[in-house]
């Protein structure tokens, strides 16, 4: 199967989008260095990369410029490739739960997956690697995990890019003092 790359400029940045011929999305990444994006795929599996870069896919364009035009469901819909472990999608899975405007802690997740927020088991840890290994930002919101004190933590798109997208979603921070 042959893989594409997209530049979609964001009103956060560019945004790679790797999608096949079909138009299903494998890949969103707003860091848009080609290597990283293949690196990231091959990590799953996936590639390698057409050489250059294609169109954006009027169905991607569309549903991305909705969501930044605030149709915040508007990516929920997207069909995207099944990639990463069974854990790793079960996490993506629950994510995808998380309503705009909603934040979760590493440890909420863990706990609906069955596991507790710290021990054996499904653990905040072992949620935040795989809400790290999540290859489809903002249509796999990851970047609606928290800390469980409310702080912003890690985001591979960077904080202050989380704090925009939480803030377009309508969520207000309890602790304005981390933008």
């Amino acid at each position: 199967m042959a893989f594409r790359l997209s530049v979609l400029e964001t009103p956060v940045g560019p945004m790679a989008l790797v999608h096949d011929a079909a138009g299903t999305l494998w890949a969103a990444e707003f860091r848009h260095d080609p290597r990283r994006v293949e690196t990231s795929l091959n990590r799953f599996g996936i590639g390698p990369l057409a050489d250059g870069e294609a169109p954006v896919p009027l169905h991607l364009a569309d549903a991305f410029g909705r969501y930044f035009a605030g149709e915040l469901s508007a990516l929920d819909a997207l069909e995207t490739g099944a990639v990463g472990s069974r854990f790793e999608r079960a996490v993506w899975a629950e994510l995808r739960r998380i309503p705009p405007g909603r934040t979760r802690s590493y440890g909420d997740i863990a706990r609906a997956l069955g596991g507790a927020a710290s021990g054996s088991g499904p653990n905040a840890r072992a949620v935040g690697t795989a809400n790290g290994r999540n290859p489809l930002a903002i249509v796999v919101p990851c970047h609606r995990v928290i800390g469980a004190d409310g702080s912003l933590t890690g985001y591979a798109g960077g904080l202050e890019r989380k704090a925009w997208l939480l803030a377009h979603e309508g969520w207000e921070a309890a602790q304005k003092s981390l933008f």
